[in-house]
């Protein structure tokens, strides 16, 4: 018996952990191209096939639906059983109050010397001369973009995130590892834990403009 799912225009399921068997996924072929999946490590964007809707024992899997109808996935199995890693919508119906520099200081230590403060309900980001540090909240993650004047460099500082880097998705990532993600290169980052800010260091090359962001997964709904 196949259970079904349907999925909203710009909008993605939970982040699942698979069980011990393999899970196969059915999506209609005509709204593959408006479809993004995360498959263990990868991160499918275009030329979806049906190999690729197979999830394996214990992989990481969600669906994004990047178009503007409604889509529906079948599943092999009960996928209400599967872990949840991530729930893009968890804050949804909640009020957004941005956080403070105060706040973030009495838990973290915060190098001293920023020059402006990028305040947000689910992220915060202290700007220094040559470099950013970015706070991310507890079960939230910033929005799948791109950036077309600018290199980004991250090093991991705390939080054990998930990180979305082109074509790659890396689990649990270790603190004090770093990624290079080039301009027009899909990035993200997710933060797991319930109760512990995922802190990520910025550095970048070219043309840096807090307007320079397109915005293709974004669930918080930030303008």
């Amino acid at each position: 018996m196949t259970l079904k799912e349907k999925i909203p225009g710009k909008r993605g399921t939970f982040l699942r952990k698979n069980g011990s068997s393999k899970l196969k996924l059915f999506i209609n072929h005509a709204t593959h191209k408006s479809i993004f999946v995360i498959n263990g490590e990868k991160f499918i964007t275009e030329n979806l096939s049906s190999s690729e809707l197979i999830i394996q024992p214990n992989d990481y899997y969600m669906l994004i639906n990047n178009g503007n109808e409604k889509v529906e996935v079948g599943y092999s199995l009960d996928v209400s059983r599967h872990e949840i890693i991530y729930d893009p919508y968890k804050f949804e119906e909640l009020e957004k109050k941005n956080y403070t520099p105060e706040y973030l200081k009495k838990i973290y230590k915060v190098p001293e010397g920023y020059i402006d403060i990028l305040p947000k309900w689910y992220s915060f980001k202290f700007t220094y001369k040559d470099y950013n540090i970015l706070f991310v909240r507890p079960q939230l993650g910033i929005s799948i973009q791109i950036h077309t004047h600018r290199n980004e460099f991250w090093e991991i500082l705390a939080g054990k995130p998930i990180i979305v880097n082109g074509d790659t998705v890396h689990y649990f990532v270790e603190n004090n590892t770093k990624f290079e993600i080039p301009i027009n290169t899909l990035h993200s980052v997710i933060n797991p834990n319930i109760d512990k800010f995922v802190i990520l260091k910025e550095q970048w090359s070219g043309y840096f403009d807090e307007e320079d962001i397109k915005r293709v997964f974004n669930p918080n709904n930030y303008t």
